[in-house]
């Protein structure tokens, strides 16, 4: 079959259109909404701005990054939110100590991170988190679809703490690796 060219330089459908995942679209503009009435101190005067500034920047940011199949898991997320201010703090104390203790060596360097999602939103979110994480700082990417992380002591088991760090994420973002 022979399609016509206005078919042909119609582009594709993407799967994850916003638009069709009212949750996705209703969540980001009551975000967007929200900081609105944070940034004008939620003056009865700016409401009606704010509202065609949400829905404004709810489609610039639908068309950006459009919604994902899969669901955010709210119980989830707390616990990770849990999960990451205990490591936060524990690897905090960790680097303080080796820092101050002269006796202990540290053994900077990079250790090459084989982790399971694959490279676009998804995994960058996870490189952010990562990045806050004392003691590892992702660098760049590695052969293979792997990322290059420093990190104070290469004689830790560095990639098997991202392994659970990167399983529990995905829990969280529910279940399987997702691109965006």
């Amino acid at each position: 079959m022979i399609n016509s060219s206005a078919e042909q330089s119609r582009p594709a459908e993407r799967p994850g259109n916003g638009w069709r995942t009212p949750g996705s679209a209703i969540c980001r503009a009551a975000g967007f909404f929200c900081f609105w009435l944070v940034l004008t101190g939620a003056d009865a005067d700016d409401l009606a701005a704010g509202l065609v500034a949400a829905v404004v920047a709810t489609w610039a940011s639908l068309g950006l990054m459009p919604a994902q199949q899969g669901s955010l898991r709210p119980i989830k997320l707390a616990g990770f939110f849990l999960h990451f201010l205990r490591q936060s703090i524990v690897a905090g104390m960790d680097v303080a100590r080796r820092a101050l203790d002269p006796r202990l060596q540290l053994q900077p360097g990079f250790v090459v991170y084989q982790g399971r999602l694959p490279p676009g939103t998804a995994r960058n979110a996870f490189c952010a988190i990562m990045s806050l994480l004392p003691g590892t700082l992702p660098c760049g990417p590695a052969e293979n679809d792997g990322l290059t992380v420093h990190c104070l002591d290469v004689t830790e088991p560095v990639a098997e703490q991202l392994a659970a760090e990167e399983a529990l994420y995905m829990q969280t973002l529910g279940g399987a690796p997702r691109n965006g």
